[in-house]
């Protein structure tokens, strides 16, 4: 989030306190009662915008790791294409050269 987003959102939340108490002070609550009841519901908002972050963070479910996993998902299923697309160009002799080299079959043994 941007620091223009942040006093925005900041003024807000201090728009929605004021809103609150002339909303409370309108319904017939006198004196300190609408401040209290505004504060209250600020707080309630602030506590369930806190859990579900937190829920969030402890569940793995965030935006930045969303992304990054579906990120991570495209890119191998890409490589994977590409990388099965060169070995399938080889021939069946440099093939067999190839998964000899990284160990994916044995070397033929010639005496």
């Amino acid at each position: 989030m941007t620091r223009g987003g942040v006093i925005l959102l900041g003024l807000a939340v201090f728009a929605t306190g004021g809103l609150g108490w002339w909303g409370f002070r309108a319904s017939g609550l006198e004196g300190f009662t609408p401040g209290i009841a505004a504060s209250a519901i600020l707080m309630l908002i602030v506590v369930v915008w806190t859990s579900s972050y937190l829920l969030r963070v402890v569940t793995g479910k965030m935006t930045y790791m969303e992304q990054r996993r579906q990120y991570r998902a495209g890119y191998d299923a890409f490589t994977d294409d590409v990388l099965q697309a060169r070995f399938d160009a080889l021939s069946p002799e440099e093939q067999q050269k190839l998964l000899a080299e990284v160990g994916q079959i044995q070397a033929n043994a010639d005496p």
